[in-house]
């Protein structure tokens, strides 16, 4: 499956480069479990990045942040077979799963819910 790990990013960092990084690393932390159980993990970031960069980003929340980030994470939820919610407070973690519930993709706030995932 194609697995969507959500959890803060941005949120609770007041936009600081070196809170924001340790939140990815966060994000990152379970993407070897779910590679491990046969999955493919997948963080909104991962993408968004490199298309801000690309598109003249130039400051954390500038238009071309809003405009790229949290529609990444929609258009992944688009080809995502679930997602997992890590804890801690962000509205666009929380966004993803609204979404992906009414799409009927399973979410899981566990490691080790999700299928073929051991230990």
């Amino acid at each position: 499956m194609l697995i969507l790990i959500a959890g803060p990013y941005r949120s609770g960092t007041g936009d600081d480069p070196q809170k924001m990084a340790e939140n990815l690393k966060r994000l990152e932390a379970p993407s070897y479990a779910l590679f491990k159980a046969g999955h493919i993990p997948m963080i909104g970031e991962w993408v968004a990045l490199p298309v801000w960069r690309a598109a003249g980003g130039a400051a954390i929340g500038d238009a071309l942040y809003e405009e790229i980030f949290h529609p990444t994470a929609h258009r992944l939820l688009q080809l995502c077979d679930g997602v997992l919610r890590l804890p801690g407070d962000s509205k666009g973690a929380d966004n993803d799963v609204r979404i992906a519930r009414e799409r009927g993709i399973p979410v899981w706030f566990d490691l080790k819910d999700v299928p073929g995932v051991t230990g």
